[in-house]
Order: C-alpha cells, then sequence, then structure tokens
C-alpha cells in the first residue's frame, strides 16, 4: 500500500437534497422564491443606484420592462436559484440572492449573484439573510457553503469576512464579465465552522443588541 497522504474518510454523512423551499423566513428578514410579481419593488429598490450592477454579470436595467424579462428568465432558473429578500423592518423587497453551483454531491454549495439596495445594506436583514441561507444549507447537510466576488469588489470582500467567511484565495483570470477580466476571490464557511459560527450569529440577532430604530447597540 503507498504510504502517501490522502484525504481522511467521510463517514456517516448522506448527499443532501437540492434547495428548494419556497420562503425562508427569520426574524428580521424573509426570503422567498424570485417570482416575477417581485420585479417592480426591486426595480423601484435599485432604480437610481446603476453602481450596484457594477461587478454583476448583468444590469443596469434601462426600463422596468428590461428588468422584468431579466427576472422572469432568473426566477425560472433552479441554478442560480434566486430569492427575493425582504426587509423586515421596512416591509420592502429591497434585494436578492440565490444559491448555485449547487453539488450536493461533493456537499457544496454557494451563495452568490447577490444584489442588495442601498436601503438593505449593512442592515440586520442583510445579515440575516446571508445567515438564513447559510443555516438552510448545513441543516440539510452540506459540508461547504462558498462565496465568491471580483477580487476588486472590496466591499464584497469585506461583506465576506464579516460574515465570518474565510478566505481561500484568488483564481487569477477566472472569467470575463461584460467584456473586462476578472479575478475571482474564493471564500467558504465548512461545516466544522458553523456550530461556534452559528452561536455568534445567534448572539448577534438578540432583539437586545438593537435600538429601536434597528441600530447595533
Amino acid at each position: 500500500m503507498s504510504d502517501r497522504p490522502v484525504g481522511p474518510p467521510v463517514k456517516e454523512w448522506q448527499t443532501p437534497p437540492r434547495p428548494g423551499p419556497e420562503r425562508i423566513e427569520g426574524r428580521y428578514a424573509l426570503l422567498e422564491r424570485l417570482s416575477p410579481e417581485h420585479a417592480a419593488p426591486l426595480f423601484s429598490s435599485f432604480s437610481g443606484h446603476d453602481w450596484v450592477w457594477d461587478y454583476m454579470p448583468v444590469g443596469p436595467f434601462a426600463s422596468p420592462e428590461t428588468f422584468q424579462e431579466w427576472l422572469s428568465a432568473a426566477a425560472s432558473r433552479d441554478d442560480p436559484m434566486f430569492y427575493a429578500i425582504r426587509d423586515g423592518d421596512s416591509g420592502a423587497w429591497t434585494g436578492f440572492a440565490s444559491f448555485l453551483r449547487i453539488d450536493p454531491a461533493a456537499g457544496s454549495i454557494e451563495v452568490g449573484f447577490i444584489a442588495m439596495s442601498p436601503a438593505l445594506q449593512r442592515t440586520r436583514a442583510a445579515t440575516e439573510a446571508i445567515y438564513l441561507m447559510m443555516q438552510w444549507a448545513f441543516d440539510a447537510g452540506y459540508r461547504r457553503f462558498e462565496w465568491k466576488c471580483d477580487a476588486l469588489n472590496a466591499p464584497s470582500r469585506r461583506a465576506a469576512r464579516r460574515f465570518g467567511f474565510v478566505f481561500e484565495g484568488v483564481f487569477r483570470q477566472a472569467t470575463i464579465v461584460k467584456g473586462r477580466n476578472r479575478d475571482t476571490a474564493w471564500f467558504a464557511v465548512i461545516d466544522r465552522d458553523w456550530p461556534l459560527l452559528r452561536t455568534a450569529y445567534e448572539i448577534w440577532f438578540d432583539p437586545g443588541n438593537f435600538d429601536a430604530g434597528g441600530e447595533q447597540i
């Protein structure tokens, strides 16, 4: 037998299901499977903020009609599988995110294609939306939860670290987006990270951690 090192056996693990819940609800945010009915409120939340699309493979959208056309097609896909995000404080639909690169056989899944309007960014609803997707993945049995972004997207890289993802490196010249080179920064949370991270999230989400306006104390 070879004495070269190999990875440890993966024991007592079963292939998880593909994602598919229609709604994932938390204390501060609601995720709902993206549908054409979300197009109008989401377009309104992004209107006037074209920079939101700078690092996205789509957008900005010149009209509600072009956004509706893209969103209707996106809503019909199962990878990426999109969710609209509703802020529980305002009741408004203010962003979306997706599960993608879904690989149950490897126990790997990514959160990505994330677009959050300024009204949602850096709110407890935004944080809980990512947490709810992470929680669903690990509760379902996934071993690895990924986050990837353009290596030049400093806000996304900061957000990944703030959400508890570990930086794993940069894939140089990974793809071409809107005719420009993209180096891709990789981050991930794995199953053995999750128990401690989940506890930290639950402490942070405690209502006593926020003032009457929803700001972190």
